[in-house]
Order: C-alpha cells, then sequence, then structure tokens
C-alpha cells in the first residue's frame, strides 16, 4: 500500500515543482533571449542592480539624443549632418522602447527618483538645448556635431560600464552596441566637424 502511494504522489510531486521553478525569480532563458509571446524584446535572464541602472540612464540620455536629432532635422544645413541625425534617431528609438520593456519585466520603475539627469555623462543641460535650438545653418551643424560628440561620448562610457558590470546578457548586448556603434558615428562626426 505504501508503495502504491509513493508511486502515485512522485508525478505530482514533480508537477508541483516545475511549477513553482516556472514563476521563479530568476527563470531560464529562451533560445531566443525574448520572452515567448511577450510584445517587448525584454530579456528572462537574470539581472542585477547595475543592468537596473543601466537602462534607467540610457532611456533619458537617448531621448535627449533624439530630441536633438529632431532640432538637426529642422535647423541644420548640411546634407550629411541631417542623415547622420535622422540614423541617430532611427537606431535609439527602438533602443528606448527595448529598455522601457526590460524595466517593465523586471518590475523596475523607468527612472530612478533621485535621478540628476544633468549629472549623467554627455548629458546636455537646459541651455545647452536651448542654445542649440535658437541656431540654424553652419553653427548649428558645428554646435549640433560639438554636442553630439559629447553626448555619444558620455553613452560609450555608461556601455562600457554596463560591461563590466551588468549580468543580463541582452542588457550586456546592447551595452556592446552602444559602444561599437556610438564609436564610429563619433568618429564620423569628428570627420563632418574638421570639415565645418
Amino acid at each position: 500500500m505504501k508503495r502504491v502511494l509513493t508511486t502515485a504522489l512522485v508525478p505530482l510531486l514533480a508537477a508541483a515543482t516545475l511549477t513553482a521553478c516556472g514563476d521563479g525569480d530568476k527563470p531560464s532563458a529562451h533560445p531566443s533571449g525574448h520572452m515567448g509571446g511577450h510584445m517587448a524584446p525584454a530579456t528572462t535572464a537574470a539581472h542585477n542592480a547595475q543592468d537596473v541602472m543601466f537602462a534607467q540612464m540610457m532611456i533619458p540620455h537617448h531621448r535627449q539624443a533624439v530630441e536633438m536629432a529632431g532640432l538637426a532635422a529642422r535647423r541644420a544645413s548640411s546634407p550629411q549632418v541631417k542623415d547622420l541625425a535622422s540614423r541617430i534617431a532611427a537606431a535609439q528609438d527602438p533602443e528606448i522602447t527595448k529598455m522601457s520593456g526590460w524595466l517593465a519585466t523586471w518590475k523596475e520603475p523607468t527612472s530612478m527618483p533621485s535621478m540628476n539627469h544633468g549629472s549623467m555623462d554627455g548629458m546636455m543641460s537646459g541651455q545647452d538645448m536651448k542654445a542649440l535650438a535658437e541656431l540654424t545653418g553652419k553653427a548649428f551643424d558645428r554646435k549640433f556635431l560639438t554636442m553630439m560628440i559629447e553626448h555619444h561620448r558620455g553613452a560609450v562610457v555608461m556601455a562600457q560600464t554596463e560591461q563590466r558590470s551588468g549580468a543580463d546578457p541582452a542588457a550586456r548586448a546592447l551595452a556592446a552596441s552602444i559602444i561599437t556603434t556610438q564609436t564610429a558615428e563619433i568618429a564620423t562626426m569628428r570627420t563632418l566637424l574638421k570639415a565645418k
């Protein structure tokens, strides 16, 4: 009788264990790196405080870059500057969505309540943005390139910190992409600036 009960309980215990593991804090990663059926490309792998801070800081950093790119579309005179600005916005807008999705999955706020955005590497002040918005033509081109080089350098520093200390594979992969892409764009902007 005891053996019959034990045999009957084993499948039930195994099912309960699998169910409990499925709702844990550290679910196993999907082979594609995405959550099955989840609309945002949020990671399911284990993450740490650095991953959260990276996303929370990079979202407003990217938003400012997109804002600067929007000004260039209307105020720049150089076709190369306009094209570069368009590519920056096209790359960084989806990354904002991606990082916001991660924070939602991790049940973290999209920004830290005590965060001072002006203290972030490469972040422009309100005065800097106002000054840029008042320029047009070649003067805008020079100011935009100078500011965006500094902005990109800040993003690269933040991404390098994520590469060193982050735990989440998807966040680290995005950081690597930011380093590669924005380092190349810095080189392009320096070339354009020399020609001005």
